[in-house]
């Protein structure tokens, strides 16, 4: 049975990290300010507040997880003698750039792209 969660839940964690959860989140709230005003109390407030700090905090956990597999497969190219100095800064780029550079990376070494972030 949690062989089918766990790939979900993983799959699940990076598409909260993308942009586009932010967007859901503002589409939710303008629906729910649209549609029922009056129940948007500070209870409401405290709600969103905390979907949105939990967002902040998956994306800068993606962030940091995808720079550290990036360091990690430049070491892995340091032993073959390909390392490169600019890997040093990837922790303040976007998940996106940095999973961009990975697959890059892969693509170069002919190696299987993995699509879910790790």
């Amino acid at each position: 049975m949690t062989g089918y969660f766990t790939p979900a839940l993983t799959w699940l964690g990076v598409l909260m990290a993308r942009p586009t959860a932010f967007v859901v989140l503002v589409c939710y709230v303008a629906a729910w300010l649209l549609f029922n005003p009056q129940s948007f109390d500070w209870h409401a407030v405290a709600t969103v507040a905390t979907w949105l700090m939990t967002l902040f905090i998956q994306r800068a956990e993606h962030r940091d997880t995808q720079a550290i597999h990036a360091k990690l497969d430049d070491k892995l190219l340091r032993v073959e003698g390909r390392a490169r100095s600019e890997l040093t800064q990837l922790d303040d780029e976007e998940p996106e750039i940095i999973e961009q550079h990975r697959s890059e990376e892969r693509e170069g070494l002919g190696g299987p792209d993995d699509s879910t972030g790790r």
